[in-house]
């Protein structure tokens, strides 16, 4: 299945649609949730708390997205966040240079590259303006930070361009009260804002966005003193080094010993994320570790990997792992004066920071892009998707509205609604009704029929094999249970 027939899927079954559609002036890049799409994204973000958060037992924490300039100017936003830009000199028609070079030549030129390589690569290839074939001026950097003013006297501020700041601002007082021991993993979950120079493709590229971000904070003198690193020391990983061109599959624990991955932190995280994304219904045969060189990694990171998923738009990349070392916590600490150094038994330590910063939109693109099923034979098309993740769980349908099969439906649906997704349908041919359930990934249904009244059972259905079987109205309870359990 290809772009458009997954965008059709979203607008059609309430998943997402572009904010304010109906007026013509709403700025792109900016995209709302439906009923389906807040279900399957609130699961999403359950079994990132399951997974990842509870599991090492991190903190986790909601900051303000509304943020001083004094964190921007510690962290480095307001000098260095910022993208390669050219304008048309005819119609003053704008591009982020590397996107458009890339897409025009197929020539890679990293985001971080000096603004001479992309005025260089344009010149080579006769790259002109793609509206109106007009020439190129020259390429300069563009902040993508969004400023707002604070009170009457709109004191300059910023919305935050990543949820990890607050985490880092934070960290003396979280680390303290909470009677944090190193290494700790301090999580975020919320938006975050950039001004994209050209957003597209509904979810991929937008400028109002979800992150699930972890910043673990660790001792640097013991990143090879992981107690639960046998947990995932057998768990492979496809990674790509700088200049290769194939991933090579590699356990976490040979990648550590290969120096493929730096130490035995970084690769215990490496490992929890595949084990993740395959509870996730996410093809993790399509996943790759892209180790990012020198002018690819972002200015804060001494280390780079870039969780990439193939997908019908080609390789998406969901969670950048940096090894940020101290860079944050001495930015802040020397611009606000503030102490950040911690005690590691009786060692006084600035901590290091390896994060996961996770595109939550990006994910659920992917999930409905690695689970969307064309089952042309029975001609429907379905979400494989897992059934605990599936916006809805259960649809109830009765096979005609009339001689009480509606209301023994409603009564079967009454005591299960507040415990489960369930959704009530009564409306058209009973074939259709199981369609839309399958388009939306619910993995089961009920269906209410004249045998129903005679000896209290229902027909149970399930999605992807659309297989049935009669069962007792008194033992549905523990069917969904069954089918719905966490891995």
């Amino acid at each position: 299945m290809n772009y458009d027939e997954i965008m059709k899927l979203a607008l059609e079954r309430g998943f997402y649609f572009p904010s304010c559609e109906i007026y013509p002036d709403m700025p792109a890049g900016f995209w709302e949730y439906g009923p389906n799409g807040v279900s399957l994204k609130n699961k999403y973000v359950e079994l990132w708390r399951r997974e990842l958060v509870r599991r090492d037992g991190m903190l986790e924490i909601d900051g303000s997205q509304i943020m001083s300039k004094s964190v921007f100017e510690a962290s480095g936003h307001l000098a260095s966040f910022a993208d390669p830009i050219v304008k048309c000199t005819k119609c003053n028609s704008i591009y982020r240079a590397d996107k458009l070079i890339a897409e025009v030549s197929n020539v890679i030129v990293p985001e971080s590259a000096d603004l001479e390589e992309f005025d260089k690569v344009i010149a080579e290839r006769k790259i002109l303006c793609q509206k109106c074939k007009g020439a190129l001026g020259k390429a300069y950097k563009f902040n993508m930070m969004f400023g707002v003013g604070i009170g009457p006297e709109a004191t300059p501020a910023y919305l935050r361009p990543e949820t990890c700041q607050s985490i880092f601002v934070d960290f003396p007082r979280v680390f303290k009260v909470m009677r944090g021991k190193l290494p700790v993993g301090i999580a975020q979950i919320g938006k975050s804002f950039r001004n994209e120079i050209s957003p597209r493709q509904s979810l991929i590229r937008m400028r109002e966005f979800y992150q699930a971000e972890i910043e673990v904070f660790c001792n640097p003198a013991k990143l090879n003193e992981i107690s639960n690193f046998g947990e995932v020391e057998n768990v492979e990983l496809n990674i790509m080094l700088d200049g290769e061109f194939q991933p090579k599959r590699i356990s976490c624990k040979a990648a550590v010993e290969s120096g493929a991955v730096p130490n035995k932190l970084v690769a215990y995280y490496l490992g929890l994320l595949v084990d993740f994304y395959s509870k996730t219904g996410i093809d993790v045969k399509k996943s790759r570790f892209r180790k990012l060189g020198a002018k690819e990694k972002a200015f804060y990171a001494s280390v780079a990997f870039d969780f990439e998923v193939e997908t019908s738009l080609g390789w998406l990349e969901l969670v950048a792992c940096n090894y940020r070392s101290d860079y944050d916590l001495s930015s802040h600490a020397k611009l606000s004066k503030a102490n950040f150094e911690v005690m590691d038994n009786d060692q006084k330590v600035l901590p290091h920071i390896f994060e996961l910063s996770m595109g939550i939109d990006r994910s659920i693109y992917t999930m409905l892009d690695h689970n969307i099923i064309d089952d042309k034979p029975n001609e429907r098309v379905y979400l494989s998707l897992k059934p605990y993740l599936a916006p809805v769980q259960l649809g109830i349908l009765p096979l005609m509205k009339k001689d009480g099969l509606q209301e023994k439906a409603e009564s079967i649906f009454a005591p299960l609604r507040t415990k489960y997704d369930v959704f009530f349908d009564s409306a058209g041919a009973i074939g259709r009704r199981y369609r839309r359930l399958d388009e939306i990934g619910a993995p089961l249904a009920i269906t209410v029929d004249y045998q129903t009244l005679k000896d209290e059972t229902v027909t149970l259905r399930k999605r992807d094999k659309m297989d049935q079987e009669r069962i007792k109205i008194s033992e549905i309870e523990a069917h969904l249970s069954k089918e719905l359990q966490y891995p």
